[in-house]
């Protein structure tokens, strides 16, 4: 028997249309009724437990509800207790409403207006730095909260208004106070002018092997980040610029006392700038950039290799890039000369077997067609079949087990074989390095 009434259930029925309900059913749908109502009640009153209340409120069942997946009841949002009251439709047949709270007009119209909120902004600021905490006015330190001198004062202290005004000669006190001292300002700007010291190989020489070694760098990290991809960017035709640069790059990279996670993404773009960029230096020798890109891929493997567990996404994307320029018919030889040592660089033979292999083949069509060009353009054609060569001889350090030669009569069919994997270009070149072991890596890649 359901506690509740199935008349309740017979009036909204009818209320919809359906004049003619059995019995049973009623009854089932009044002991559906009543599990539903428990079930809103109880997880309505697990939110006024854990609200450390002892009143059920209307909060508590909109909060039930949504829990319960069903949709919430409006209009019995107020935080105020509602007030019922009671209208008789009939004998026996009680009629209960929420009571609306009577507005007097005329007080309303005569109260005064409430004031005009403040326009919503948001600022964004750093708590610290590598540890530092930045001297900035949401960061006071108990002696800037004894002297405002971070805040400028005085009729100079905002520059538009006194452009308004016509006064001249304004100073306009700066909002953050230089974190480095006077003694690492100093440092910085010796090392980095012995370091682009063409006269002086020994002041060179020692100003990396200090940022090398020097273990109290760590507020100057983000100022070397900046100076190098500075100096790339506007010396792509300066070959020993971009070569002191990645130099400065490696040894900063090298000292174990600093801590350079948070620039990797800044320190990158400018190593492979450097590995490849589609002209670099303006000598008239077309090899002379090539050392510079051996010098910045080698960088971009070790960088791969210690920072890779940090950024997960780093080699991927390196290599999605090398892969890139590699393959781009647009490119120059030099560009595609530094995707393969990249690629061989950022993942070793694993990305040699997957990536460089397969479209050796196809690459190579590019490689006939410079060769057949002038003598500059057949050099550097030298040039991307060595690259070509030596990432394919470490597929041999890669390889499981010994090959001490061909099997007899097998000779022909492997160089052919051969051929027909990598191209005949590159085929001759691995055959003259007479290496059987190297061969069946290949094939088996």
């Amino acid at each position: 028997m359901s506690v509740w009434n199935p008349d309740n259930i017979k009036d909204v029925a009818e209320s919809i249309g359906i004049n003619s309900l059995n019995d049973d059913v009623l009854q089932g749908l009044s002991s559906d009724i009543e599990y539903r109502l428990s079930q809103v009640l109880e997880e309505a009153l697990k939110f006024m437990r854990h609200s450390k209340r002892s009143t059920l409120s209307t909060q508590d069942i909109a909060q039930a509800l949504r829990v319960l997946d069903v949709e919430p009841l409006y209009g019995y949002e107020s935080t105020r207790p509602l007030r019922f009251g009671e209208a008789s439709l009939g004998p026996g047949q009680p009629l209960f409403y929420v009571e609306d709270e009577e507005i007097d007009f005329e007080k309303l119209i005569n109260a005064p207006l409430p004031k005009v909120p403040r326009e919503i902004s948001f600022t964004a600021h750093w708590l610290a730095i590598e540890g530092v905490q930045p001297s900035i006015p949401q960061n006071p330190t108990t002696a800037e909260s004894r002297n405002q001198e971070l805040i400028p004062k005085g009729p100079g202290a905002n520059p538009a208004l006194a452009a308004v005004g016509d006064s001249d000669n304004v100073t306009v006190k700066p909002l953050v106070k230089h974190i480095l001292s006077k003694e690492l300002q100093l440092y910085f700007g010796k090392i980095c002018s012995a370091v682009f010291d063409e006269s002086n190989d020994e002041y060179r020489v020692a100003a990396l092997a200090s940022i090398r070694s020097d273990p109290g760098l760590h507020q100057l990290v983000p100022y070397f980040v900046q100076f190098i991809s500075e100096k790339v960017t506007h010396n792509l035709k300066n070959l020993f610029v971009l070569t002191q640069t990645v130099h400065l790059t490696s040894a900063m990279l090298d000292n174990e006392s600093l801590y350079v996670d948070p620039y990797i993404a800044s320190i990158v773009p400018a190593i492979l700038t450097c590995l490849i960029g589609r002209q670099l230096g303006s000598s008239t020798d077309p090899l002379a950039h090539y050392p510079l890109r051996n010098l910045a891929a080698a960088l971009l493997g070790s960088v791969c290799k210690k920072y890779s567990k940090s950024s997960h996404t780093l080699r991927p994307r390196l290599a999605r890039t090398c892969l890139k320029h590699m393959l781009d018919p647009t490119k120059p030889l030099g560009a595609n000369y530094g995707g393969i040592i990249g690629l061989h660089a950022t993942g070793g033979p694993e990305v040699v077997r997957v990536l460089i292999v397969p479209n050796m083949k196809e690459y190579e069509v590019l490689i006939t067609d410079a060769m057949e060009e002038s003598d500059a353009k057949r050099k550097e054609a030298g040039m991307v079949i060595d690259a070509l060569v030596r990432s394919l001889q470490s597929l041999e350090q890669d390889s499981v087990g010994s090959s001490n030669g061909f099997a007899n009569g097998n000779e022909d069919l492997m160089r052919t074989k051969l051929r027909e994997k990598v191209g005949p270009l590159v085929a001759e070149k691995v055959w003259e390095l007479g290496s059987p072991k190297i061969v069946k890596a290949i094939l088996e890649s």
